[in-house]
């Protein structure tokens, strides 16, 4: 009983921690991990097992493929499509929809969704659909598609392991099938047709109104008289504390592009650069600077902030980005990664004042300048996703034959896995190795490809809900719901399983909602004398659900900036789709995986 008491109580708070969201979801894991361990809970030895647990292993393989897959470029070659033929919104939300559900199917959710979001957004721009219309869809897509395959989605792996631990055999690859693929194409379908009407319209913007980067840019003139001239850009700050953001500089000609703090000024230097009114007119008086124009129509400024090798990009941070809860400053930006950050816009909502002091949220919308050569880079070290249309791949050396290997290793091992030659996690993991002998993508790239959080989380969570299972603490949750079978019967316990998994599911990580309930159901269908199976398949289906809340999966959130959605938008096509998985799943787990 002391045991259960701990595991409960570590558990709660871990829940707890998940929903308020201050302490990122890996440390929130690996703490109550360690909590249980130093209680006795769990054996030292058993502490890290899960980080060698098959799920865990398939998932950082899939990872790796993933990325060698976005960064080929052959995908894209499925969503060209997508921009031709009829403006129609249905259909365009029913194409990238289909595509962005049959690549999740077989790669990470978060991957599919990375390679369909600037496409999503090409798409919108081009046909002067609002991004509100197309983005959330295409999140939902990401989330139906995993429930087709074993690999589709962590929580599948999850269910997997329980059945072994119940000393059954794992799932098959395909086992999530029958049920997904007639769930699928009618939450796509009722979607296409119906659902993108209930979402709110965004009013459609160009990429440069969003931000609007014309109505913060000047140009200013180092005058002969002007006391800048011989200072170093960072005394705008140090000195006259101004929060101006110098550009570029246009001297004799030239551009010096995102200049450093120490640069010094020169009389007859041309400065673009971005501030507020009140800071510009202090900028005027205090230094003795002149204002050449602000916003006039001659003032090109886009042509100033890029050229072939730099570029102006917009991406969202993901929920693993470094910079979420820190500052421009204490990043330090532009040192260390060579980025100067121009605009900043928050769930549609830009930011152009006070950018040294702004810190940053999951969803953020950023627009940044920095050199071409290194935006790969970038993007992998920040933890952001590109929202213009990539420009940067693989480095293939002109060997352009070697940009459709990772597709054909990955069918390979999706044919080893489908006919039981190999375990999953032996067959993707061979793959992803696979990919750096063959020289497709470095060892840099294959260690970047992996979103370690969710690797830290899924090892910490994996003997947390081992230890509710040996502590008894899921046949005691099991026995609670046992009494309800007295009034319903075990078909509609399948229902009740889901929708407990489905609330949970939209208030943490979808992960973390199947390795609390993989135990409980499997301990309640022993109670009740039953398979497991349904009660299993029900969790699966029921953790890929997370379609009320943007805080239930990483895909929601992500869409959340670009899409401009808020927060209570997400129910009004979730529950419909909530609905229609819950009424219809069920039956349908119990047709395929009787009782």
């Amino acid at each position: 009983m002391y045991h259960q008491i701990i595991v409960f109580i570590v558990l709660g708070a871990t829940f707890f921690f998940f929903i308020d969201g201050r302490i990122r979801y890996e440390f929130v894991g690996l703490s109550g991990l360690l909590i249980l361990t130093i209680a006795g809970v769990i054996t030292p030895e058993e502490a890290f097992t899960g980080f060698s647990h098959p799920a865990v292993i398939t998932v950082a393989s899939v990872l790796v493929i993933s990325s060698a897959l976005i960064k080929s470029g052959v995908v894209e070659h499925l969503v060209i499509f997508l921009n031709k033929g009829s403006h129609r919104v249905s259909l365009k939300v029913l194409g990238l929809m289909i595509v962005t559900a049959s690549l999740s199917a077989f790669m990470n959710n978060v991957g599919a969704l990375a390679l369909i979001l600037p496409i999503g957004l090409r798409v919108a721009k081009d046909s002067k659909i609002s991004p509100s219309s197309l983005l959330m869809p295409v999140s939902f897509a990401s989330l139906f598609g995993g429930m087709i395959t074993s690999i589709g989605t962590p929580p599948n792996l999850i269910v997997s392991a329980f059945r072994v631990q119940g000393g059954g055999e794992p799932f098959d690859f395909f086992d999530f099938a029958p049920v997904a693929m007639i769930l699928v194409p009618i939450g796509i379908g009722f979607t296409s047709l119906l659902g993108w009407r209930v979402i709110p319209k965004r009013k459609f913007q160009e990429e440069k109104d969003k931000f609007n980067i014309e109505g913060y840019l000047s140009e200013v003139v180092v005058t002969d008289s002007s006391k800048m001239v011989g200072r170093p850009l960072k005394d705008f700050y140090g000195v006259y504390k101004l929060e101006v953001n110098v550009l570029s500089i246009i001297r004799d000609g030239r551009k010096i592009l995102a200049p450093r703090g120490k640069d010094r000024l020169l009389a007859g230097d041309i400065l673009i650069i971005k501030s507020v009114p009140t800071e510009l007119t202090d900028l005027v008086k205090r230094t003795g600077m002149t204002l050449k124009g602000s916003k006039p129509e001659v003032l090109e400024s886009e042509p100033y902030l890029k050229y072939d090798e730099v570029a102006l990009v917009e991406v969202v941070l993901r929920e693993d980005s470094l910079l979420i809860g820190r500052t421009v400053l204490e990043v330090r930006l532009r040192n260390r990664f060579n980025v100067n950050l121009i605009a900043v816009s928050r769930k549609g909502t830009s930011s152009v004042e006070r950018l040294k002091s702004f810190r940053f949220k999951s969803g953020d919308i950023l627009l940044m300048q920095a050199p071409v050569s290194i935006l790969e880079d970038i993007y992998s070290k920040l933890g952001c996703l590109p929202l213009a249309e990539r420009g940067v791949g693989i480095d293939l050396g002109g060997r352009e034959n070697k940009r459709y290997l990772p597709l054909i290793i990955f069918l390979i091992s999706i044919i080893i896995t489908g006919l039981g030659l190999l375990p999953v996690q032996v067959s993707f993991s061979i793959a992803a190795v696979s990919l750096v002998i063959f020289n497709i993508i470095s060892p840099r790239v294959f260690y970047d490809a992996i979103e370690w959080p969710t690797i830290i989380m899924l090892g910490s969570l994996l003997p947390m809900g081992a230890a509710l299972q040996s502590s008894g603490g899921s046949d005691t949750i099991a026995k609670l719901l046992v009494k309800l079978s007295t009034i319903f019967s075990p078909s509609l316990m399948i229902v009740v399983v889901m929708l407990l998994t489905m609330i949970l599911t939209n208030l943490i990580s979808n992960s973390a909602a199947a390795v609390l309930m993989a135990p409980i159901s499997f301990s309640l269908a022993n109670f009740m004398g039953v398979s497991s199976d349904p009660f299993l398949m029900s969790v699966a289906v029921a953790s890929s659900s997370a379609f009320m809340t943007p805080i239930g999966h990483q895909s929601n959130m992500l869409v959340m900036g670009p899409g401009g959605y808020k927060f209570t938008d997400y129910w009004k096509l979730g529950l419909p789709l909530s609905i229609i998985v819950l009424t219809l799943g069920a039956p349908l787990i119990l047709y395929f995986w009787p009782l």
